[in-house]
């Protein structure tokens, strides 16, 4: 998730955006510093966007700003490293080794970012995509209706069984996964550019195997489904209101604000969250939904903000505010599974001091994010340094779930994703666990295990969903898929 109230731009070519803890790897929220970036002077005779000077530029941000000045790594030469995010990991790896920074802080395109925040921006199939650990299965576990996938049959439950550029260099994707692991099917769908065209044989949920073929286009990602996204659930007689938060970007404000209006209206009182993919966002729009749902704590501590002592100046206390679509839940139920991360993590955790056992994680622990990133730039070179800044804490000064919130939340409820259903079903068994935690409270649950604790913590940049199945995930994910686990 990441902190932006205010986008500063400081000096010449660089500029800082505040970006909060979370999901994905980051997460962009509101607020930000108001003191200068640091804009070391390149070394003579380098240009402005050499690797030289963008190495000097990263050293100089983290020098001033990296939340953990302790564990930032010293005798590091960047002339051992031919790319700038090589020599990043090198800088943060003793606090990657502590899993404080597990990759959160990276360099992006700022165009890119816009573009993903400003609508959900991006090029690809519209599909979301996991595996299976043991089996070497690939899986559709979402489809996105805007996106060229979902009209030609990739949808949730759909397995991809070969991939190629053509019918006749169809590979399959078991052979893939044997050969060179997730990250060789990774490499077969191609890259996220417009245009690209693949051809896919498919297994349908049903049993159907059939042969199609889709371009990549760019498309807008809507943050909460129409076709599922916000409902009304009736569990034998009572109305639940049940919300799928894909990701935490601008255009997700109305479409949350329309969807607690409904659950007013309704006179909902119980609510299912459900986070199971989201891999964070924006941190104003983590503090809406806190705010739709925090009706009977306005002017209570939502989050608390706090960065390295250098910066003190920087920290806040963010409370609970009045909107008028707000409800005031007495129970609620969120989905999480190791794919649910920062801002997500961060509206979990903030309502645990005031819910208590009136609140569960359902289905497997999270990924384990309670920081966030502020964003500096160098425009010139379309540089973003994503930086881990600050650490986020709820009203008890709970933050601490670098291994996953089911460390840290009173009543968990494990229970598997059921790709073979739909989502926004109540016999999905993730929703049908949920139901029956707002029924008969923590009593009808199983709490998430010492395995599902660990499952979040598996690999660099894969996220567990399950503790058999995974997100696909690339090894430098474009910034819509850290924020949208899975997604191509």
């Amino acid at each position: 998730m990441g902190r932006g109230r205010t986008a500063l731009s400081i000096v010449l070519a660089s500029s800082l955006v505040a970006c909060g803890g979370g999901g994905g790897r980051n997460d962009s929220g509101s607020g930000g510093p108001t003191s200068g970036n640091p804009t070391p002077t390149p070394t003579s005779g380098t240009s402005e966007c050499s690797l030289s000077a963008r190495q000097d530029f990263v050293r100089a941000v983290l020098d001033e700003w990296y939340l953990f000045p302790d564990l930032i790594a010293t005798g590091v030469n960047k002339a051992d490293h031919t790319d700038l995010q090589s020599y990043i990991d090198a800088l943060v790896a003793p606090a990657r080794a502590q899993l404080k920074d597990r990759y959160f802080t990276y360099i992006t395109s700022i165009a890119e970012e816009k573009a993903y925040y400003n609508s959900g921006s991006n090029a690809g199939f519209g599909i979301r995509l996991g595996y299976d650990t043991g089996s070497n299965r690939v899986f559709v576990i979402e489809g996105f209706e805007e996106g060229p996938g979902v009209p030609q049959g990739l949808d949730r439950g759909v397995e991809l069984l070969a991939v190629g550029t053509s019918a006749s260099t169809l590979q399959n994707i078991s052979d893939l996964m044997v050969s060179g692991g997730p990250q060789a099917v990774v490499n077969a769908l191609g890259p996220s550019d417009p245009g690209v065209q693949r051809v896919f044989r498919i297994r349908e949920a049903g049993g159907t195997e059939r042969q199609i073929t889709v371009t990549k286009t760019e498309h807008a990602l809507d943050p909460v489904s129409d076709r599922y996204g916000a409902r009304i659930l009736n569990d034998g007689g009572k109305k639940v209101g049940y919300i799928n938060l894909r990701t935490f970007i601008g255009p997700a404000e109305a479409d949350l604000r329309e969807a607690f209006a409904n659950f007013q209206a309704q006179g909902v009182t119980e609510v299912i969250v459900d986070f199971r993919y989201n891999g964070g966002g924006l941190v104003e729009i983590a503090e809406l939904m806190g705010d739709l749902m925090g009706r009977g704590h306005v002017g209570q501590v939502f989050s608390r903000t706090t960065l390295r002592p250098s910066k003190s100046s920087e920290n806040e206390t963010r409370l609970f505010g009045a909107q008028n679509q707000a409800i005031a839940p007495t129970k609620i139920a969120f989905i999480g599974t190791g794919g649910t991360a920062s801002a997500s993590e961060l509206v979990t955790n903030a309502f645990t001091p005031y819910l208590g056992t009136d609140m569960a994680l359902v289905g497997t622990n999270t990924y384990g994010k309670p920081v966030g990133q502020y964003g500096f730039d160098r425009r010139n070179c379309d540089d973003r340094l994503r930086a881990v800044t600050f650490k986020t804490d709820n009203a008890d000064g709970q933050g601490e779930y670098f291994t996953g919130l089911a460390s840290v939340v009173p009543v968990t409820c494990r229970a598997t994703d059921d790709i073979l259903t739909p989502l926004g079903d109540p016999g999905e068994a993730s929703i049908a666990q949920a139901l029956a935690f707002l029924r008969g409270g923590a009593g009808v649950c199983s709490a998430i295990s010492g395995r599902d604790a660990t499952a979040a913590q598996s690999g660099a940049t894969g996220r567990s969903i399950t503790a058999q199945r995974e997100v696909l995930q690339p090894d430098r994910p474009t910034p819509a898929q850290r924020e949208t686990p899975g997604l191509f």
